[in-house]
């Protein structure tokens, strides 16, 4: 199961951690790490991924979401779309890499959602960029507001992994 090799990895890290959201946390979720040091970790990930997608494209945001948005495109062999954190100063100056149909369907691909912040500004983007955005998928749910923030605005969030589902095999 993939809670089990998250654990396994060391994905799971113990300690006092500060999040993209500013909020305080005993436990961090490292999925970069995870994937990046076992390529079989990333192909199981894609293929459940894969199992909760339905447009023909995906996207996802820089930095964790970027290998899994690649590798299940190329899996899918469908397009994937980029979205920078912050917009760049200089170039194109978009935040969006990657073209845009107006009207096409677009599922969102996160490493780790916590607040849903991350995967809302990049829903709204994409939307304003013409898309039609109503799905994303996570590896792991940090259960923090995320699902129910995208729910708000019309996304439904398919997480592979609840951190409830993990920290319950810990204790």
């Amino acid at each position: 199961m993939i809670k089990d090799k998250l654990l396994e990895l060391g994905a799971i890290k113990f300690g006092d951690f500060t999040l993209t959201s500013g909020k305080k946390s005993n436990y961090y979720v490292d999925m970069k790490g995870a994937f990046a040091g076992s390529p079989e970790l990333l192909g199981e990930l894609v293929n459940e991924i894969s199992g909760k997608t339905g447009a023909k494209k995906v996207a996802g945001v820089e930095l964790g979401a970027v290998p899994l948005v690649v590798a299940t495109a190329y899996a899918q062999k469908i397009p994937f779309i980029i979205i920078r954190k912050v917009g760049r100063e200089h170039g194109l100056k978009n935040p969006i890499i990657g073209p845009i149909q107006k009207g096409e369907q677009i599922d969102i691909i996160e490493d780790v959602v916590t607040t849903g912040g991350s995967v809302l500004r990049a829903v709204k983007l994409l939307r304003e960029a013409g898309a039609v955005v109503n799905r994303a998928v996570c590896v792991v749910d940090r259960e923090d507001g995320g699902s129910k923030l995208l729910k708000e605005n019309g996304v439904d969030l398919f997480p592979l992994v609840k951190i409830s589902e993990v920290l319950k095999d810990k204790k």
